[in-house]
């Protein structure tokens, strides 16, 4: 497995190059009688060649260094998203299209009055969209696998201090997507365990008061309280496998276990941080949905004597056209941001949890110095 910052991966806790077992970088070391290096004397701050200091990070650190990225190197990350939303677009577009030309004359024939409903006619149309949709939730997985990864590159040319240059973000994301994508996809596995439960106990209530028969709520019910919190266990023991994958190139497998050695011992303070950058999404969420709900025209249609359900339909077209223009507006606004920042936290913990273990503070300096 290679270290994208030259340190091997599986030093022993708190080993950096030429430390002890718990020593830092060597700040506040060495200090005896007679100013630096006496006692009294104040340890030297920690270097900062980029967005965070060279030592171990509180909260504040880190939620700040993953907005002073977002402010400096605001061109390759939210280019970055940007550019694959658009490709996204198109992607679907194109699959609409195709889909609708395929099964055309059997959707003209559903919207037909005239027709009565027939299988014969729904099935391919059931059929096209389906293979659509599936189409385009594999294009935002690999997508979203892409972003995640060159928000990890990026964040590594800030730490060091470095510019990040659109063309080598994009060569380095790129060529770390499939292990992202794998990290993705295992960590999707243990998420659809309590959603499936969750399914199946909706259903278990549906056909309970249908059929007034008994069905085995109660125990999907247990089940759930049992799997959600181990679960969630799981996916936090798991959250640093695509900083993983992208800075130590590991593959999917190792990505997890690395992810889970660094997790442990530090699972709470992972969670609570990971638990509150999704409440600052929520509250950017939110301050800018209400403004943008506010300024929206009312949809409420108005009849007057004499028209028909047409004519008002016709009359509430350009209002229409504002609400959704102002709510896609809304969505690639806060997609934007969240697609960025929460990756940025992730890494930055990833990054924390290396200083604090394995001295990668020390790491960190010579490699911005030799840039310098």
């Amino acid at each position: 497995m290679t270290d994208m910052w030259g340190q091997g991966p599986d030093q022993g806790p708190g080993q950096g190059p030429g430390q002890g077992p718990g020593q830092g970088p060597g700040y506040g070391q060495g200090y005896g009688p007679g100013g630096y290096g006496g006692w009294g004397a104040w340890p030297p701050p920690p270097p900062q060649p980029g967005v965070i200091p060279l030592a171990p990070l509180g909260v504040d650190r880190i939620l700040g260094g993953a907005f002073t990225t977002m402010r400096r190197h605001a061109k390759p990350l939210f280019g970055t998203v940007l550019i694959v939303y658009a490709v996204l677009a198109v992607l679907m577009a194109g699959a609409l299209a195709l889909g609708y030309a395929a099964v055309s004359d059997d959707v003209r024939a559903l919207l037909d009055r005239d027709t009565e409903f027939a299988w014969s006619h729904a099935r391919p149309v059931f059929v096209a969209f389906g293979v659509v949709w599936a189409f385009g939730m594999v294009a935002l997985t690999v997508g979203s696998a892409f972003i995640q990864s060159a928000c990890t590159v990026v964040l590594r040319e800030a730490v060091l201090g470095r510019p990040a240059r659109f063309g080598a973000v994009w060569r380095r994301a790129w060529s770390r997507t499939p292990s992202v994508l794998g990290v993705g996809l295992l960590m999707g596995l243990i998420a659809l365990i309590p959603a499936g439960l969750s399914v199946a106990f909706l259903v278990s209530i549906v056909v309970m008061l249908l059929t007034q028969s008994v069905a085995p709520v109660g125990l999907l019910f247990l089940l759930m309280v049992v799997t959600v919190p181990l679960v969630v266990w799981v996916y936090v023991l798991f959250l640093f496998g695509p900083a993983a994958a992208t800075l130590e190139e590991a593959g999917p497998i190792q990505a997890l276990r690395r992810s889970a050695r660094l997790v442990r011992g530090a699972w709470w303070r992972t969670f609570g941080i990971s638990l509150l950058a999704g409440v600052i999404m929520m509250v950017v969420s939110i301050a800018v949905r209400v403004p943008l709900q506010i300024a929206m025209p009312s949809t409420t249609p108005q009849y007057e004597p004499g028209q028909s359900a047409s004519d008002v339909f016709e009359a509430m077209l350009p209002k229409l056209g504002v609400v959704m223009a102002l709510s896609m507006v809304g969505n690639l606004l806060v997609q934007l941001v969240s697609s960025v920042f929460l990756p940025l936290v992730t890494t930055l913990l990833y990054v924390d949890q290396r200083i604090r273990r394995e001295g990668l503070a020390h790491t960190l300096e010579l490699a911005s110095r030799s840039d310098a």
